[in-house]
């Protein structure tokens, strides 16, 4: 006769809430929620949402949250919806709004580590979208180190006008600069704005948050497909039941955030990003995340990988397609057959890993996925720069930049607020070979690290995309193109040369040798230094507790603890 043996019960971080005589006020606190008496055996799940009726990514959200719900549920798992806060970059973007954007990404890990940590639960599943929230979530999971799946919302479609698709970046954005320059008329602003961007969704190329979407599928943290399906495609709620279903597998399996979010899943990630041409912002984002996790993640191994991995898909802002065509080419999966041995074979979220997901998977269009013989460019999406004016790096999206402005050598037009240089722009005062030199605007000087898509739209709006570089210690949109090169370290408020610059002062950008240089003596350098003070800001409340706390872009702009700052500074 055989005995079968009992199965012993799940042991949950959520029984520390539940079990016990002396837990009687907990569990009579949670009945008043609606829990039932038999959801006490179940995992407890938390479904953290970034729904907010103020950015395009996120409005679609009610819809998933249902949809997470229902599949924590079919699983015999009981979730709890949470919310966290965002801020669209887009509406942000060109005003004082865009200092609190970066700020909002530790917040965002933090309000989820004391939520989590405060109820005990077991598992969380991460609704997100846009710039921000996408990082700061995958931070929480990484500090949090429980079982943990992230839903991104999904791109939004392609506009349309005038028998062409639009996207916001170069149909209202670049469209602000070419109405300026004469080259369209208000009335067909007007049409632009109005049609760009037709419903809810991440703007529709590859710009921080669908590079970000991308990664995060690339490093294992997404169920396959999640990151290309667009927001509005039953698809996408499809993904997220699934999602709900598989995070209560997660937990019963003891898969936790850092078996997945390992050193071979980021160098995947990476390799996704360039590959794509992604955002520059996804070195700051990547970095943060891996602080997390105490792995040692530098600008160098960006730009290492970069060198190995060819540029395969063309998305916009530097080609012409949007994600999704990308979706409808075969995804994430697809990218990473074709990158072939390039892919590390690491655990997923899904359960199998990349080697048995890419057996399935099919590049189903060969010109937005191209096979690597016949790549679009050798190497990656990004470089890293260094120089007398980057002793610590700078990054610039080599990608989105043509092949006649690889090498651009021209005189400094300094400027020490996005602002300033914006307002001489529109005036007429840039003029072609212009290099012009956006400072104050890094993590501790901004504070906060401002985006300058506004201004990098214009320019290339009004013609002079090829013909005027600029270069800041601010950093870029996704959906800047050109040669624009960001994330200079030290920052201008550290001392670093970018604020010794002066206007006329000739600097040199060369991608291909990774160099950006002024052309001023070490000497001239060391007697500016001397000279100079730092400008003073009034600032009051969390933005001044950031500026105190944040570390330099090479190091992704996190926040240190008051014994750590004074150790980098």
């Amino acid at each position: 006769m055989i005995v079968k043996r009992k199965k012993s019960p799940l042991k949950l971080r959520s029984d520390v809430t539940k079990i016990g005589l002396e837990r009687a006020p907990h569990r009579c606190l949670m009945y008043a929620t609606g829990v039932d008496p038999a959801d006490l055996k179940k995992p407890y799940v938390g479904v953290v949402s970034s729904f907010t009726d103020l950015i395009p990514g996120h409005v679609g959200m009610r819809d998933l949250e249902r949809a997470i719900e229902n599949g924590v549920y079919a699983a015999q798992g009981r979730p709890f919806l949470f919310s966290v806060p965002g801020i669209c970059d887009g509406i942000a973007m060109g005003h004082p709004g865009m200092y609190c954007s970066l700020p909002t990404r530790g917040l965002i890990a933090d309000m989820i580590e004391m939520v989590v940590q405060g109820h005990a639960l077991d598992g969380i599943v991460l609704l997100t979208d846009c710039d921000k929230i996408t990082p700061g979530m995958l931070m929480a999971a990484a500090r949090l180190n429980i079982p943990a799946i992230v839903v991104t919302a999904g791109p939004m479609l392609a506009g349309h006008y005038n028998d062409r698709r639009l996207s916001l970046v170069r149909d209202t954005f670049e469209a602000v600069g070419r109405a300026q320059a004469g080259l369209i008329s208000e009335a067909e602003v007007r049409e632009l704005e109005i049609r760009a961007c037709p419903g809810a969704g991440s703007c529709q190329g590859m710009y921080t948050a669908n590079t970000m979407a991308c990664i995060t599928e690339a490093m294992g943290m997404s169920m396959s497909g999640c990151a290309t399906a667009p927001a509005v495609l039953a698809e996408k709620k499809r993904i997220a039941y699934r999602s709900g279903q598989r995070i209560v597998s997660l937990i019963k399996e003891g898969v936790r955030a850092r078996d997945i979010m390992t050193r071979k899943a980021f160098e995947n990630g990476i390799a996704v990003d360039m590959t794509l041409g992604g955002s520059t912002n996804t070195v700051l984002h990547l970095m943060a995340i891996a602080h997390e996790l105490k792995l040692a993640l530098k600008l160098k191994d960006f730009d290492r990988i970069s060198r190995k991995t060819p540029h395969l898909a063309n998305m916009r802002p530097g080609g012409d397609h949007m994600m999704e065509d990308l979706d409808q080419a075969g995804g994430i999966p697809a990218v990473m057959k074709a990158l072939g041995s390039r892919v590390h074979d690491v655990k997923t979220v899904n359960g199998p890993g990349w080697k048995r997901i890419c057996s399935r998977a099919r590049v189903l269009n060969s010109e937005v996925i191209r096979p690597v013989a016949r790549a679009y460019h050798a190497e990656g999406g990004i470089a890293v720069l260094y120089g007398n004016l980057a002793p610590e790096g700078a990054v610039i999206k080599q990608s989105a930049v043509t092949s006649g402005a690889q090498r651009f050598v021209g005189p400094a037009r300094v400027f020490d607020s996005e602002e300033a240089g914006m307002s001489a722009l529109m005036k007429g005062k840039i003029k072609e070979g212009t290099v012009v030199v956006i400072r104050y605007e890094g993590p501790r000087g901004g504070p906060g690290m401002r985006e300058m898509l506004s201004l990098t739209s214009a320019i290339v709006g009004m013609g002079m995309g090829e013909s005027v570089a600029l270069i800041t210690d601010g950093r870029f949109s996704g959906g800047t193109k050109g040669p624009c090169v960001g994330h200079i370290s030290p920052e201008a408020a550290a001392g670093g040369p970018i604020a010794l610059i002066r206007d006329g002062d000739v600097i040199t950008l060369d991608i291909p040798a990774r160099k950006l240089s002024v052309r001023v003596t070490k000497k001239e350098l060391g007697a500016r230094k001397k000279a100079w003070k730092k400008p003073e800001k009034k600032l009051s409340g969390y933005l001044a507790r950031y500026a105190q706390q944040v570390t330099s872009a090479s190091e992704g702009a996190v926040l240190v603890t008051e014994k750590e700052v004074s150790g980098k500074r």
